[in-house]
């Protein structure tokens, strides 16, 4: 007989989805807004979010709350919304040179060898960090917004195309690709 006790500890549970992307998510701006309203001003935070599962998918979220931690979590839910996966070759680089606009932004991102690191600065790097690219180069050029910036690298990584991909949209066999 199975006492009281023991079908307490057989409830069924939730079951931990082993597919589940872990995110890291970085925090690249907070910034206090105001809105000029009938009764005086009104105050709230503006956050611009950055995910990405190091492995290649990356997204950026911007967030409006009364309170910082409400911008933030609306920042990141934004993001998972806007997530883009990137081709990555074997050294953790893009497979070729891109360019990126987003407004008054523009960036100009170069593959780089093993050992290089990641040489961009602002928000363009933390981009890149949490897609998981360990070598590469980037300018940025124009704007200095880093909610524009951040954009623009996405603009410019969603370009990126593999071999086989440049093959097969020019209907040409991989092997004779470069004959």
């Amino acid at each position: 007989m199975v006492s009281d006790t023991e079908t307490k500890d057989l409830k069924p549970r939730r079951r931990s989805n082993s597919n589940e992307i872990k995110w890291a998510e970085r925090v690249v701006q907070i910034s206090r807004v105001t809105k000029v309203v009938k009764g005086g001003k009104k105050l709230s935070f503006r956050a611009i979010v950055v995910i990405g599962n190091e492995n290649g998918q990356v997204g950026v979220g911007v967030g409006k709350a009364e309170d910082v931690i409400g911008a933030v979590k609306k920042a990141v839910t934004d993001a998972k919304k806007h997530v883009i996966v990137i081709p990555l070759t074997k050294n953790k680089t893009i497979p070729h040179l891109v360019n990126g606009v987003y407004g008054a932004s523009k960036v100009v991102i170069r593959p780089a060898g093993p050992g290089s690191g990641v040489i961009a600065g602002s928000s363009i790097r933390t981009v890149l960090e949490l897609a998981g690219v360990q070598n590469i180069l980037a300018k940025q050029l124009g704007s200095g917004n880093l909610l524009n910036n951040a954009r623009a690298v996405i603009c410019a990584l969603e370009s990126l195309r593999t071999l086989s991909e440049a093959a097969e949209e020019r209907d040409v066999q991989l092997e004779k690709f470069y004959v």
